[in-house]
């Protein structure tokens, strides 16, 4: 309770208060509105009604008045002033007599009067001492005579005094209770914001494996700590990738640079001058565009991972581009012994990068043949289009070489990852990373599956991407 008091402050001042205040101000307002409304309107419905006893009481005293006289009108006001009924009544001569009535004398308040009004006072209703509330009008019944007819309306008054306290009452309660809502609110929200403050503290420290904790409610605050948190594993990703990128840098990269030096200094140093020095040249060129080559290769990665998609899009036959790049590649698969077929279904229409997805096909053909076994019974390489199982369209390059084991599938698909049987072909263990990240920038997603034997590479591409108002499977 006393941490509740110490933090009051910082509670009263957080938006969720302030606007579980203004909302609980604006309900007061409008209920007060109403209540009033309803108030004002009840009280003039009982005055109408009051008013209208007393103009028919007077009307039928009036009848009698004619009828039978003063005589018979006193006569009717005995009658009618019963101690117990809520009717009022003075009947007097000219010169202000009593004749007739429970009243004992005119109300100061109606002495000067024509028309009648409000008074209080003691009668036989009285006897507790206490002032009673009535109204009453001025009867023109009979010559030399006055008459004044009331009703008692102090029940009607202590209705009124009863509403207005439950009004209160209630508006008391509901203004704690908003009051006590708002608070709660306040240290909810100031509770959360501070889970977020703390974890967004440590992760500038640096620990970028902290996450916001979730409520569990699914509220909105929970979808922005979730939508964070995805932010927060991306950064994370990118940060793993960039350490990543730069250990394999210093690993993969050193031995090419020293070969590179190396060979420039041989030539140097080699007795037959001129032609030496050319040779040595010639091939510093070939190692230098093997650099420049993998340079390029992580400028396009990164390029993919943090630039938007939207402006070199277009729409292009999935089908027509497997198709077309896998027959590029049926002169070198021959030549290294493999037989190349393609099974590409036309006429998917994607909305997509077409350069971007032609390199993709083209970097899996191109493992396919370096990675495979050529020249061997069974050498085959399998391209293939089509619609995918689950919505979209999915291509896919498998051949029937090595393959790769369960554990490696993901740790392939990472910047300058080379297994160790594949470390003595020429590569630089860019291809399947630049296929994911391509993947990754359409909303796709590449799976390396079992050809048995072999591997099979299949990116899939979802719905969104294919124009739905095109036919997704034609004449292949």
């Amino acid at each position: 309770m006393t941490a509740l008091f110490e933090r009051l402050p910082k509670v009263l001042s957080t938006t969720a208060f302030r606007l579980a205040a203004a909302a609980v101000m604006l309900f007061l307002l409008a209920a007060a509105l109403v209540s009033g409304l309803l108030f004002w309107q009840s009280n003039k419905i009982l005055t109408e009604q009051v008013l209208a006893g007393l103009r028919a009481e007077a009307a039928s005293l009036k009848a009698e008045a004619a009828s039978g006289g003063v005589a018979g009108l006193k006569a009717a006001i005995d009658v009618l002033s019963r101690p117990e009924g809520p009717g009022l009544y003075f009947l007097a001569d000219a010169n202000g007599q009593k004749i007739a009535g429970n009243l004992t004398r005119i109300p100061p308040e109606l002495d000067a009067a024509s028309s009648g009004g409000v008074f209080k006072f003691k009668g036989p209703r009285a006897g507790d001492g206490r002032d009673r509330l009535a109204v009453a009008i001025p009867v023109d019944a009979a010559p030399g005579v006055r008459l004044l007819i009331g009703r008692d309306i102090d029940d009607q008054r202590a209705f009124a005094d009863t509403m207005k306290q439950i009004f209160l009452i209630g508006f008391g309660a509901l203004s704690l209770l908003g009051l006590a809502g708002g608070i709660l609110a306040g240290r909810y929200f100031l509770s959360r914001m501070d889970a977020i403050t703390t974890t967004s503290r440590s992760i500038m420290a640096g620990d970028l494996s902290r996450r916001i904790p979730l409520s569990g409610s699914g509220g909105e605050l929970d979808g922005l700590a979730t939508n964070l948190n995805d932010m927060l594993d991306r950064i994370e990703g990118l940060m793993s990738g960039l350490r990543e990128v730069s250990d394999n840098i210093a690993h993969d990269l050193k031995t090419p640079l020293n070969r590179l030096r190396n060979s420039a200094e041989a030539a140097l140093m080699d007795p037959r001058g001129g032609p030496a020095y050319r040779e040595g040249l010639e091939r510093t060129i070939e190692k230098a565009d093997d650099l420049i080559k993998t340079f390029n290769a992580l400028l396009l990665i990164a390029r993919l991972e943090a630039g938007p998609l939207q402006d070199s899009v277009e729409v292009f036959d999935l089908g027509q581009i497997v198709e077309d790049v896998a027959e590029l590649y049926q002169p070198a698969a021959e030549e290294e012994g493999f037989v190349l077929s393609i099974s590409a279904v036309k006429g998917m229409r994607l909305s997509a990068n077409r350069q971007l997805i032609g390199q993709a096909i083209a970097n899996l053909i191109d493992n396919a043949i370096k990675y495979s076994r050529g020249r061997q019974p069974g050498s085959a390489i399998a391209v293939s289009a089509g619609p995918a199982p689950g919505g979209g369209a999915e291509f896919s390059v498998a051949d029937r070489g090595p393959g790769i084991s369960d554990k490696d599938r993901q740790r392939v698909l990472k910047r300058f990852v080379r297994l160790e049987e594949s470390r003595t072909k020429p590569g630089t263990g860019l291809g399947l990373s630049l296929v994911a990240a391509v993947a990754r920038l359409h909303g796709g997603r590449i799976r390396l599956e079992d050809n048995h034997p072999g591997l099979k590479v299949v990116m899939t591409l979802p719905a969104a991407v294919v124009l739905a108002d095109q036919p997704v499977l034609a004449a292949s």
